[in-house]
């Protein structure tokens, strides 16, 4: 780890010692398949993170939906790195390109050996960082067209909006759009191949991976857990296809439609026990997203609906796994609905002085809703706090296209006897290219 936080830093720093670069898009950094593709330089360096200051005026108790009445009143705070990312791709010619991104999730993790004097000396090894170190993206592509390219390795798997557009200059709210964020993996990277390609007006994409881990899926955010593997490995006891295709053909719009389909139930180790059943855990995801920007007003949606097939069955062995099981252990949804709009407008550009100048600033309101157990199985109990409504707004000020600072108040609503949830958010990002 000590190693790896150095090699951060040794990149951090060197590129902090370029000169300035302008952003190749104006909503940031290139997208992995437009590496190698500026200027002269074969290597391309960037990256994006996010620090965050919060404060949450409401119980942070793990029983305040199963005892509202007594958590009523209670504040808590928080300030986080959710993500610092550096990215790296390198164009090999002949149409051959790499691509990678090293993430450090809440402020990387970290351990180390210690002798316990109040235990007879005994060598323990002790946390001292929470977080988590993860490898995003890793993959190697063939260009033969723009119309046709195949990705071979670690990829991201472009379910609904944030998934695609996942950068902190891509969304207005200082985390990501709860409502895809708490259902779905997110940023959701799988191992697979994919084959794409663009033109002036539509971009398509379709990837072979393997099928999420039905023992990891949970009530509170249904299938998030089953892309992530615990293990050393990546289980493909069953695979999964996705496709998404998009549309430009109006100036200023992006509408998109994406799908996922797959198995889940015998994607673990302990497969036999679904087996045994008979059991497929089909996941099907459907999902709208359209982003409008021009005139100085962005505008964004994203709708979702998820559907699992066995979920009863699913829910009955999860809850008798063995406590050091990596499974939640808990019922699963037979169905998940999720949907936001938000939309912000650039109040400087109201005033002629700011013509022409880089800075913006965007005012927004957002609104939302999503229920990780929007339909169950007959003999599973919907959870009322799994219906959440959410309402927010705030100001994302741009000093510059590659930094972003953000202030945002959210209300999280819930229906009685559940406590409403208020927070309020500050966090600065940026996002851009070091080398290109």
């Amino acid at each position: 780890m000590k190693r790896i936080a150095c090699i951060f830093c040794v990149l951090v720093m060197s590129a902090a010692a370029l000169p300035a670069q302008e952003s190749a898009q104006a909503d940031g950094i290139p997208k992995a398949e437009d590496a190698g593709r500026f200027g002269k330089s074969r290597l391309t360096l960037g990256g994006y993170g996010e620090a965050t200051a919060q404060r949450m005026f409401y119980s942070d108790n793990v029983y305040r939906y199963t005892y509202p009445e007594s958590n009523k009143n209670a504040t808590h705070g928080r300030f986080d790195l959710p993500h610092a990312v550096i990215y790296m791709a390198y164009d090999f010619g002949k149409g051959w390109k790499f691509s990678t991104e090293i993430e450090f999730e809440h402020g990387g993790t970290g351990g180390a050996y210690e002798i316990e004097n109040e235990e007879t000396g005994e060598y323990e090894i002790e946390t001292e960082k929470g977080g988590e170190v993860a490898l995003e993206q890793f993959w190697i592509e063939k260009t033969f067209s723009g119309k046709a390219n195949i990705r071979m390795g670690h990829i991201i798997v472009p379910i609904g909006l944030t998934n695609q557009y996942h950068l902190p200059n891509e969304f207005f709210s200082v985390l990501r759009p709860e409502e895809e964020s708490a259902i779905l993996p997110c940023t959701w990277h799988q191992t697979g191949i994919s084959f794409w390609g663009k033109t002036p007006a539509w971009r398509y994409e379709a990837q072979f991976i393997a099928g999420l881990d039905a023992e990891r899926f949970n009530n509170a955010n249904w299938i998030q857990g089953g892309a992530i593997s615990p293990y050393e490995f990546e289980i493909a006891n069953a695979y999964a296809g996705v496709l998404r295709v998009d549309n430009y053909s109006v100036a200023g719009l992006r509408m998109g439609l994406s799908g996922y389909y797959g198995l889940s139930a015998v994607n673990s180790l302990k497969w036999e026990r679904y087996d045994n059943q008979n059991l497929k855990g089909t996941v099907g995801i459907g999902a709208f997203d359209a982003v409008y920007n021009n005139h100085h007003v962005i505008a964004r949606t994203n709708v979702l609906y998820g559907h699992l097939v066995n979920s009863y069955a699913i829910s009955m062995i999860n809850k008798k796994l063995p406590s050091a099981s990596p499974s939640p252990r808990t019922n699963v949804a037979s169905d998940v609905l999720s949907w936001y709009v938000e939309a912000g407008y650039d109040v400087l550009s109201l005033f002629p002085q700011n013509k022409n100048r880089e800075d913006k600033l965007y005012v927004y309101g957002h609104y939302g809703f999503y229920d990780s157990m929007y339909k169950t199985a007959e003999g599973i109990s919907p959870k009322g706090w799994s219906n959440k409504t959410i309402i927010s707004g705030g100001i994302n000020y741009y000093p510059m296209n590659e930094i972003v600072v953000k202030a945002e108040y959210s209300f999280r609503k819930f229906d009685a006897p559940f406590n409403n949830e208020p927070t309020l958010s500050l966090g600065i990002a940026y996002s851009g290219l070091f080398i290109r």
